[in-house]
């Protein structure tokens, strides 16, 4: 299914307040003031993102990193005019003070986008500059079509690419040390 840009009215800029007041039931997303209508994910999308939660908890809880890991879907405001809402979300212990009214206002320390068809260009260029700009610590673009799984990190205001597996192998975290993940497991 394709996402819609949606546009009420035409050329309006769209704010976080503009955003509380969405009254319907569906999946939205604000980047740089342009409203984005967010389709149901599917199957793989969300057998991908169990298998990543699962892993990622896990390791948070057996190494005993100090934080939070939750699923989309859940509002991190960026600015009056971005508001996402990444696959999954790390947010340091540090960070948790930026939560209020249920949403987290700031930058998550570890932000993962499970790239879709729809979501390419999205999750692949304007999430990536975003999160750089925004101060996202590590991003993980996870793209199931091509069994990839790239790991970004934050180094001088600039993402580097930290760790990459194409197929098989595995990524290492750089916010949550010694986290490794093997892709075979999670891109079946």
């Amino acid at each position: 299914m394709k996402e819609a840009v949606v546009d009420r009215p035409k050329r309006k800029v769209w704010t976080y307040k503009d955003y509380l007041r969405l009254t319907d039931d569906k999946r939205y997303e604000l980047i740089n003031g342009r409203l984005y209508e967010m389709p149901a994910p599917g199957f793989e999308h969300q057998d991908i993102l169990k298998l990543l939660l699962y892993t990622l908890t896990e390791e948070v809880e057996k190494k005993r990193h100090s934080g939070k890991i939750l699923p989309a879907p859940f509002d991190v405001i960026l600015s009056d005019t971005v508001v996402v809402q990444p696959d999954i979300v790390f947010i340091s212990n540090e960070n948790l003070k930026n939560i209020k009214q249920g949403r987290l206002f700031g930058s998550p320390d570890l932000a993962v986008e499970i790239v879709s068809p729809s979501s390419y260009a999205r999750d692949r260029y304007e999430k990536f500059v975003l999160y750089e700009k925004c101060g996202v610590k590590e991003y993980w673009i996870v793209l199931p079509g091509e069994k990839v799984i790239e790991v970004w990190c934050l180094k001088d205001g600039k993402y580097v690419l930290h760790s990459v597996a194409v197929e098989k192998g595995e990524v290492e975290s750089c916010v949550l040390k010694g986290l490794k993940v093997e892709v075979e497991s999670v891109l079946k």
